[in-house]
């Protein structure tokens, strides 16, 4: 099966710098990315202003497009954004006041294999978002939708006040993580996977947008504490097969702060055969069952990543997840797995 694209959704309130940080993620140079862009009246984006109109598909450089639509429209771009092979990743910036929940929905019941849901990022202006929430109490339930809330213009307010900032929305969305981030700066690696590259690196010119980058690197050098500020990963490999009930309890009910979770997985049942794939964003889990290519050792791989994340404690728990009885589990264990397998996939394999 070919590679599914995440989809993001980046919200946030008015002025809350979801541009910026769509504009920071456009700057990098590891991965084509397809902007959707639904707020028509402020888009940032110089190409997009010179499109000036609704259902445009524009190139940004870099192999990333651009494209402003309805919200109606949305599911179409996504099957065009798809099958055009140009794009690894989809960014869908929303109106400073869209409803997060719509879009969601809209994407997880797309019927297009090609794309799966990505998560939700929103943006929070640490400056000015307990006014604006005083205003407008709706944000809070934005927040807990959130599989990602990033603390944008985290150097405009002192620190204690960031601290207690950064406490209250965690205990609005109870264990999402919360990044505090300037300027929109936030690690690619932290929302999708960049592709492997198939060529090898050769000595050249800079292009602008390398040089830009540069001079961009060199400004913010004193800053660059804020990039990777609380970014934990944690990598567990393990040679005996896993108990599904045990992970997927696991992954359900996740520890404080993970946002993402991949690799691939080999349980512990009688007679199973399959490696499974494994995407997690939030609360979001997907399971995809494949073969094991030939000379490929039967083992678990899984990376997990977040923000306030304790690494410890997450790999303590999937080390509690190892079958290491002698016995194999029956393959009742696996109902769970299957809960979280696209429908298409599920009937494939049943």
């Amino acid at each position: 099966m070919s590679r599914r694209i995440p989809v993001l959704i980046v919200a946030g309130f008015l002025g809350a710098g979801k541009t910026t940080l769509l504009n920071h993620l456009l700057r990098q140079r590891q991965a084509r990315i397809g902007v959707v862009v639904n707020d028509f009246g402020a888009v940032n984006i110089d190409a997009m202003l010179v499109a000036g109109q609704v259902d445009a598909m524009v190139s940004l450089g870099n192999g990333c497009v651009c494209c402003a639509v309805d919200v109606g429209e949305l599911d179409e771009m996504f099957t065009r954004l798809a099958q055009s092979n140009r794009v690894d990743v989809i960014v869908v910036e929303a109106s400073g006041l869209a409803e997060p929940r719509n879009l969601i929905r809209m994407v997880i019941a797309s019927d297009n294999p090609r794309i799966r849901y990505g998560g939700l990022i929103e943006i929070v202006d640490a400056e000015h978002f307990p006014d604006s929430r005083a205003r407008h109490p709706e944000l809070t339930s934005h927040l807990r939708l959130a599989d990602l809330v990033v603390v944008n213009k985290a150097d405009r307010v002192p620190p204690g006040d960031l601290e207690r900032l950064r406490g209250e929305i965690g205990d609005m969305v109870r264990g999402v993580p919360v990044h505090a981030t300037t300027h929109g700066r936030i690690d690619p690696t932290l929302l999708f996977d960049p592709p492997e590259q198939t060529t090898a690196t050769v000595a050249g010119q800079l292009s602008f947008d390398e040089l830009l980058d540069e001079h961009d690197h060199d400004h913010t050098a004193e800053d660059h504490h804020h990039l990777h500020d609380d970014y934990q990963s944690v990598s567990f490999t393990s040679t005996t097969d896993l108990d599904p009930r045990k992970l997927v309890a696991l992954l359900e009910d996740p520890p404080a702060g993970l946002f993402r979770a991949k690799g691939f997985v080999a349980f512990g049942v009688a007679d199973d055969r399959r490696k499974f794939l494994l995407h997690m964003v939030g609360r979001h889990v997907v399971f995809e069952p494949a073969t094991w290519s030939r000379g490929e050792s039967r083992r678990t791989d899984l990376v997990l990543i977040g923000s306030g994340l304790d690494t410890t404690a997450a790999t303590a728990a999937l080390q509690e997840t190892v079958h290491d009885a002698p016995k194999p589990l029956d393959e009742q264990a696996l109902l769970g797995v299957w809960r979280h397998v696209p429908r298409e996939l599920s009937d494939a394999e049943l």
